[in-house]
């Protein structure tokens, strides 16, 4: 019996192998995961940056939302950040889009 990797992943994610393809091209894939996942209490400044020049920050963010991300760096936002927009409760797109003007 043949699995179909991306059937899978859409059931396990609800999202289409289309709507992941900002993954393979992030700047955060080519960067360790110690960048983006930093020892508590360490800076997230140099992970940020880098989010903010990526073109797939905006789905990052969003997919992090989405699936509760709670620890790392994700769409320039730290673990607090998210918090924070998850509890002021703007539109996703809002958020995203606003997140991009402040890089």
């Amino acid at each position: 019996m043949q699995i179909d990797a991306m059937k899978t992943l859409t059931d396990i994610t609800g999202r289409t192998g289309q709507e992941l393809a900002w993954q393979e091209n992030a700047l955060c894939a080519q960067t360790g995961p110690e960048f983006f996942f930093p020892a508590p209490g360490s800076s997230t400044r140099e992970a940020k940056q880098l989010c903010g020049a990526c073109e797939g920050r905006r789905e990052c963010l969003e997919y992090a939302l989405d699936n509760d991300e709670r620890f790392g760096v994700w769409g320039g936002m730290s673990e607090k950040e998210r918090e924070r927009l998850r509890r002021s409760g703007p539109a996703r797109t809002g958020a995203a889009s606003a997140t991009s003007e402040t890089a």
